[in-house]
């Protein structure tokens, strides 16, 4: 694989895919830039053309849709110059579960886990044979904190993390980087998407400086990176804490506390 291998970004067109495309065309990576919004996208490659040199294509697409996904897929399968996939296209509903209804329900997660799963699995076993390459996917602390309220989203977001977990553990022995990324509040509009204006709110992080903390992490080959967590030992220890339970969950029989009577 090319020391500069291109680099597939789905939500290109905004936000955090925005400034994912800015960064590997800044280290000299071409780019397939992938989004629903064309007029963004060619703005922004117009400009990283400029300004990097760098070879940029574009591909309209809504990963919602069967056919749009089909096509970025096989575009993954079959170009051997992209070796590098961020799994960052993503969005969530406002409201609580019960209002929310089963057709938005239904289409986030269609795009935050089916989407993310299938570009994963399209690109992944040509990265394995070639023994190179990285997946990084986008996840969120609420992934692993149902005390925020956001049932569906957190949902998805904590099968982004175990599935990062997971390839991680069976490619990274063939030579693959994968990546799961845990922002908390960012500055973007998927805040409009559940009617919250961000500009009201403390403790948002702006999307450059999540990337850059982000792709710190993916230089350091780090497989869970949390750009605004200050002490990562409170992860080591969280890790520690859910792998000491793994061996105690063999068992032929129910634990005590379940065969006596209170």
């Amino acid at each position: 694989m090319a020391a500069h291998p291109s680099v597939l970004v789905t939500g290109a067109s905004t936000g955090i895919g925005a400034a994912y495309a800015e960064r590997f065309a800044r280290r000299g990576h071409d780019l397939v830039l992938v989004a629903r919004n064309t007029a963004r996208m060619e703005a922004l490659a117009a400009r990283l053309r400029e300004e990097t040199g760098v070879a940029i294509d574009i591909v309209t697409a809504d990963l919602t849709q069967p056919a749009d996904l089909a096509a970025v897929e096989a575009r993954l399968r079959d170009d051997a110059r992209i070796g590098i996939l961020i799994n960052n296209a993503g969005t969530a509903i406002g409201g609580s579960f019960i209002v929310q209804s089963t057709e938005d329900v239904a289409q986030l997660l269609a795009l935050n886990t089916t989407a993310v799963l299938r570009l994963a699995s399209a690109i992944a076993p040509r990265l394995a044979q070639a023994g190179a390459g990285a997946i990084v996917n986008i996840g969120s602390v609420v992934g692993i904190a149902p005390e925020f309220g956001m049932t569906v989203y957190g949902a998805t977001k904590a099968f982004a993390l175990f599935l990062s977990q997971g390839l991680s553990l069976e490619l990274g022995p063939k030579g693959v980087y994968v990546q799961a990324v845990l922002p908390a509040a960012t500055r973007t509009e998927i805040w409009g998407h559940v009617g919250a204006d961000v500009d009201t709110m403390a403790g948002v992080m702006d999307v450059e400086e999540l990337v850059d903390a982000a792709l710190v992490g993916f230089d350091r080959r780090e497989a869970v990176t949390i750009p605004p967590l200050p002490d990562v030992e409170q992860w080591n220890a969280y890790q520690a804490a859910r792998q000491a339970m793994l061996p105690n969950t063999r068992q032929e029989h129910a634990a005590a506390r379940y065969r006596t009577a209170d």
